[in-house]
C-alpha cells in the first residue's frame, strides 16, 4: 500500500470515527428519536453493511444470519460491542460532541494501557507523568462548572470507552477482523432490539433521526471499521494509537460546524491535558517486567 493511500484511508477512518459522535449528537439533539432506537438502527445497519462487505469479498451464495455468524465473532465480544453502542447513545443525549469523544477515546486508551500494566508492562517516568496528566484532565472535565457534562452522561461515556477498549483488545490477532466484526454486530443486534422493547414506552422514531442512525451504522461504523482493519496492519501499534488521538479534535470541530457547539477555553485545556498525557504514554518507551 502506497504512503499516500495509507494516509488517505487513515484520515477517512478517523473522520468516520468522529462522524459517529456527530451523527449521534445530531440525532438526539435535533430530532425526536430515542437513544435505544438509535442504538438498534445503528447496529442493524452496521451488521447489514458488514455482511454485505464480507459477502462481496467471499462471493457467498446468499446473505443470511447463519452465514454471517460463521464469519466469526463471539458472544462476549458482541456483549462488549452492545455495551459500547448503547452507553454511547444514551450519554450523548446530554453531552457536547467534543467532550463525549474526548472521554470515549480517553477511556479506550486508558483501558488498553492499564491492561498492559496488569499483564506486566511497566511505565517509565515520562509515561507515568503522562498518565497522571491524562487522569487530571478527565477529573477536570467532570468537575462542576459551566462546561461540565452531567455526571451520569459522563460516566456512561466512560463505560462506553471501557467496553470499546475491551472489544478492541479481544479482537487483536483475529484472522478475519471484518468477518469477526460482522458476526459480533449481528449478535449485538438482538440485544439492542431487546433494549428497545424494554423501553418501548419511550420509543420515538423520527425519519431524520433514523437516517442519522443508518449513516452512523452503515457508513461511519460498518464501512469505517472495514477500512480501519485494512490499514491497521500497515501501522505500528504506537502509530495506530496516536492517530486515534485526532478523533476528539475532529469531533469538536465537527460539533462546532454542524451542531453549533462552542469550542471553549476549558475544552481546549482539558483536551490538551488528556490527549497530551496519552501521547506521552504512547510515545514513551515501555519496558516489560
Amino acid at each position: 500500500m502506497s504512503v499516500i493511500r495509507l494516509i488517505s484511508l487513515t484520515l477517512i477512518t478517523m473522520l468516520c470515527f468522529a462522524g459517529n459522535s456527530v451523527f449521534c449528537r445530531l440525532a438526539l439533539r435535533q430530532t425526536s428519536i430515542d437513544a435505544a432506537s438509535f442504538t438498534s438502527v445503528r447496529l442493524i445497519s452496521g451488521a447489514l453493511m458488514l455482511i454485505l462487505l464480507v459477502h462481496a469479498r467471499q462471493r457467498w451464495q446468499g446473505i443470511g444470519a447463519a452465514q454471517a455468524l460463521k464469519a466469526g465473532g463471539n458472544w462476549v465480544s458482541a456483549s462488549a460491542l452492545f455495551v459500547y453502542a448503547s452507553a454511547f447513545s444514551f450519554s450523548y443525549a446530554d453531552m457536547a460532541t467534543g467532550i463525549g469523544a474526548l472521554l470515549l477515546f480517553g477511556a479506550v486508551q486508558a483501558t488498553m494501557i492499564l491492561t498492559g500494566l496488569w499483564r506486566g508492562e511497566r511505565l517509565n517516568r515520562q509515561q507515568s507523568a503522562g498518565l497522571i496528566m491524562a487522569f487530571a484532565g478527565v477529573v477536570a472535565i467532570l468537575s462542576p462548572g459551566l462546561d461540565a457534562p452531567p455526571i451520569g452522561s459522563a460516566l456512561l461515556m466512560l463505560i462506553s470507552g471501557v467496553a470499546w477498549g475491551v472489544y478492541s483488545l479481544r479482537g487483536r490477532g483475529v484472522a478475519d477482523p471484518t468477518g469477526d466484526t460482522a458476526g459480533n454486530f449481528l449478535r449485538a443486534t438482538p440485544m439492542s432490539v431487546l433494549l428497545s422493547a424494554l423501553l418501548l414506552t419511550h420509543q420515538q422514531l423520527d425519519p431524520q433521526g433514523v437516517l442519522y442512525a443508518v449513516l452512523s451504522g452503515a457508513i461511519t461504523s460498518g464501512l469505517g471499521y472495514a477500512i480501519w482493519y485494512a490499514v491497521l496492519p500497515q501501522l505500528t501499534r504506537t502509530r495506530a494509537a496516536a492517530v486515534q488521538l485526532s478523533v476528539p479534535v475532529l469531533a469538536s470541530l465537527a460539533g462546532a460546524l454542524f451542531v453549533d457547539e462552542p469550542i471553549t477555553l476549558s475544552l481546549l485545556l482539558t483536551s490538551s491535558a488528556v490527549l497530551g498525557g496519552i501521547a506521552l504514554v504512547v510515545y514513551g518507551r515501555r519496558s516489560t517486567a
